[in-house]
């Protein structure tokens, strides 16, 4: 952990929620969403900066990663993208945030733009990896192109109980392998892995890694308290807050391509900003590329 965040925690309706926090409590709120498999390491170059500038900078664990814990025991362990972004509004009611800017990529990306398509009132700007990352769940049986089906590899073998095996047995060296292909060029990875590491010995990790990947294939049921938002994620709403999106050129996973097909979902002011020799993990990798997004947005 950076050695100047302590970690706090919300309780929320499901979740003893942990996150750290930087800068004045008085100041205009910031969270920042890590992703699979990654934490809030990913933050550590870009939080004191936002602190220092004012802004109450919040970076929580997701459900399932360091010290966030479920309140019971019955609770479905989902993954779910309804879920992350329950996981976001209930941190922002339990804090008494009225409205704050997000940042996140991946995981955290997912539940920053849905809450940004849903509840737009409590979203005072966006910035996204990788643009509009709500999951189109009722279409993703459709087989893709076999490039984009390969880089999906480790999708497919959540999917069996091999490879709930492997990430229960192997997490540290299967996440390790994802950082490296996700971020082919980005030579201080290996260094900054080990980092992140222990946010993955959560107990629920694999499971709701696991069920993450499941349900957006509609290989598992989700939690039915979630449904209604689920329902409404079908019809891919747009995204109106001021959007700034960051797509890494060197993305293992999903590379940015020449155009911009997410700029449709898009209805406010919004730009893509294609970052050369990043990957996946935007953040971590252009630490200034995602400060100067942030505040081209705040200090608008």
């Amino acid at each position: 952990m950076n050695n100047d965040a302590l970690i706090h925690h919300a309780l929320t309706p499901h979740l003893k929620l942990a996150y750290e926090q930087h800068g004045p409590t008085t100041g205009d709120p910031v969270i920042l969403l890590h992703g699979f498999p990654y934490s809030p390491r990913a933050y550590d170059d870009i939080a004191p900066v936002l602190a220092g500038k004012g802004y109450r900078v919040i970076v929580p664990y997701l459900r399932g990663y360091g010290p966030t814990r479920f309140n019971s025991p019955d609770t479905l362990r989902s993954g779910q993208q309804a879920a992350l972004a329950q996981d976001l509004l209930d941190l922002m009611d339990a804090l008494n945030i009225r409205q704050a800017a997000l940042c996140g990529y991946d995981w955290g990306g997912r539940a920053a733009c849905i809450v940004a398509a849903l509840w737009p009132e409590r979203v005072r700007c966006l910035v996204t990896g990788d643009g509009y990352n709500l999951q189109d769940i009722p279409r993703s049986t459709r087989p893709l192109d076999p490039e984009t089906e390969h880089r999906l590899w480790y999708q497919y073998y959540f999917h069996t109980p091999r490879g709930v095996e492997g990430l229960t047995e192997n997490r540290r060296a299967l996440c390790q392998l994802l950082w490296k292909l996700w971020s082919p060029t980005w030579a201080e990875g290996p260094e900054r892995y080990p980092l992140s590491t222990s946010a993955f010995d959560n107990p629920d990790f694999v499971d709701v890694v696991i069920h993450s990947y499941r349900h957006r294939f509609m290989y598992v049921e989700g939690d039915p308290a979630l449904e209604s938002i689920e329902e409404a994620l079908t019809r891919q709403p747009p995204i109106n807050v001021p959007t700034i999106s960051l797509c890494g050129a060197d993305d293992g996973v999903g590379p940015a391509a020449e155009i911009d097909d997410d700029i449709e979902h898009f209805t406010g002011s919004y730009e893509r900003r294609v970052l050369p020799g990043v990957g996946h993990n935007i953040p971590e990798e252009a630490p200034e590329a995602t400060i100067r997004a942030l505040l081209d947005l705040l200090e608008r």
